[in-house]
């Protein structure tokens, strides 16, 4: 515990020093950051104050490390929480690291228990890639298969513990002494990038990952997942297929190996547009680094540490959400763009239905060769802003993702169309949205929730009856005409007598619809056709009685 203190008061000083030494000593004043502690100083010669306030933020969080690098590059993308020109310098921050010197076998030797020679014929030990998280080498397995060690540097967890320790204080502080904190929700923004980079330096999450990823493509034609050496992996290291690929923006190497460049960038495009409508589950970070294409023309991702995972519930509003876009509908996207925000204040209903209809407005009167999908993104960020909308953390990884996959197309292809790869998946959607058996699986869901709503009435009326009973129920209104009152009270309590029946009847049948027990006519139960067809009259039974009240 008194380690853990030591080390959060050394990076609380380097922070102090940091922030002075580009000028934002007064702010540290302010905010009383320099306690008794730690003395807030800077030589005077050190002092950076040219540029922009902006400019010298960035500086400040390269300085910092990469806790803090990455803390910029994750609200690089939120223009619904910070101004224009800080956005456009975190846009620039790069992960500026060194090597680390490292004894690979000997560190395999340690986490594994093992001979490293026994398992290994060869490991290099000059890393192919350095990143602030791990270093990668290359080795070759005793039985001759090449493989790829991603090994965690030593005490960059603690590091970043503590830096995250500091940041949970800093958004205290600034909540304190401003009304900042309240108006970025800076508190839940901290708390969404802790567990974005805990997942992101746990190899053991990126592991499971890799695997994830495989099986919803194991059947995959144009897309190949590396394996993974499960007893090679653990939360420090992680052993994978070595992939011999292209760099998916080498064009010249690409056409030299009898691979279109245009089928690539297409191919690519529409394998990140299934993994986010057809499994959930995204590869958040597809630059051109991350994306290699093998001599047999299959595309494969790599680098699986940061993913977006769309909960199933926002999956299915994220189609009906493109399916109103193409059905050129403002008024269905405001509402579901509201049912699938954490939390909305808007001024003018009004105003934002038709912000977004100038968008649609936009997009289908532009050829689409001439669309610009960072400018259309950029718009419907800037309408979120406007009409405060606060959207899940996936939302904007799949913005970042769009951006992403779509310039690496760009690249390779200039008249790459995003718009024609999502026309296979919305003719998907519908299809999917009007087949008998979603409509049967609406229904029932309609249903059920109709029913627990009955179920919940009994409870109400027993305590109306209760405080009857007691003496405690008063009516404060006059009843004029208490006769037809009277019929009123029956006609409801039939009405919800029967409203019990179907709703049980509806759940019989269901039960005996999914059984494969009882005659049958066809394929389907002969007493789930009947209690169907019950269900109808007494839906008709209901209705007329509603209707003739």
């Amino acid at each position: 515990m008194f380690d853990k203190q030591q080390r959060k008061f050394k990076r609380s000083a380097k922070l102090i020093s940091v922030l002075s030494k580009y000028g934002f000593k007064d702010l540290l004043a302010r905010m009383n950051v320099g306690n008794k502690q730690v003395e807030i100083s800077a030589n005077p010669e050190e002092i950076i104050s040219k540029g922009t306030v902006y400019e010298r933020i960035r500086l400040a969080l390269e300085e910092l490390g990469p806790t803090f690098v990455k803390l910029g590059q994750t609200f690089s993308n939120r223009e619904d929480l910070l101004p224009p020109e800080l956005i456009q310098e975190l846009q620039k921050l790069q992960d500026k690291v060194e090597k680390v010197e490292m004894d690979v076998a000997e560190i395999l030797e340690n986490e594994f228990n093992i001979i490293a020679d026994e398992h290994f014929s060869d490991i290099q030990n000059e890393p192919l890639a350095t990143a602030s998280i791990a270093q990668v080498y290359k080795a070759t397995m005793s039985d001759g298969a090449e493989v790829i060690l991603k090994i965690k540097k030593p005490d960059v967890q603690a590091v970043i513990e503590d830096d995250l320790l500091l940041l949970k204080d800093i958004e205290k502080l600034i909540s304190s002494y401003s009304e900042i904190g309240d108006k970025l929700n800076l508190k839940q923004a901290i708390s969404t990038f802790e567990k974005s980079l805990l997942e992101e330096v746990s190899l053991i999450n990126e592991k499971e990952n890799i695997l994830q990823f495989r099986r919803n493509f194991k059947n995959s034609r144009e897309s190949y997942v590396p394996a993974v050496y499960e007893e090679f992996s653990n939360n420090n290291i992680l052993c994978m297929e070595f992939i011999d690929g292209i760099k998916v923006t080498d064009k010249v190497t690409l056409l030299a190996n009898s691979i279109d460049p245009v089928t690539v960038s297409e191919t690519g495009l529409r394998l990140f547009v299934s993994q986010i409508l057809d499994y959930g589950f995204f590869h958040a970070d597809p630059h051109a680094g991350n994306i290699l294409v093998k001599k047999d023309g299959k595309i494969v991702f790599i680098d699986f540490g940061a993913v977006g995972k769309i909960p199933p519930n926002d999956k299915e509003i994220l189609e009906n959400l493109i399916v109103s876009f193409v059905a050129k509908n403002p008024h269905k996207i405001v509402r579901y763009l509201k049912k699938m925000a954490v939390s909305y204040q808007i001024p003018d209903e009004r105003r934002f239905e038709g912000d977004v209809e100038d968008i649609l407005d936009f997009v289908h009167s532009t050829s689409l060769k001439e669309i610009d999908p960072h400018a259309v993104m950029n718009k419907m960020k800037d309408v979120l802003k406007d009409n405060r909308l606060y959207m899940p953390d996936y939302f904007y990884l799949l913005f970042k993702g769009i951006g992403l996959i779509e310039g690496v197309g760009r690249t390779i292809n200039p008249d790459l169309d995003i718009v024609k790869s999502l026309h296979p998946y919305t003719k998907k959607i519908f299809a999917r949205k009007i087949s008998p058996q979603n409509i049967f699986k609406t229904g029932m869901d309609k249903l059920m929730n109709f029913t627990d709503n009955v179920d919940e009435i009994p409870k109400e009326l027993r305590s109306v009856l209760q405080k009857l009973d007691e003496n405690k129920f008063t009516v404060s209104s006059e009843i004029k005409n208490i006769e037809k009152t009277n019929q009123l009270i029956k006609s409801s309590i039939v009405n919800l007598i029967l409203a019990m029946i179907l709703g049980a009847n509806i759940i019989a049948t269901a039960i005996v619809f999914a059984s494969e027990s009882g005659p049958r006519i066809g394929e389907m139960s002969l007493i789930a056709v009947l209690g169907f067809i019950f269900s109808i009259l007494l839906v008709v039974i209901i209705l007329l009685r509603i209707t003739r009240k």
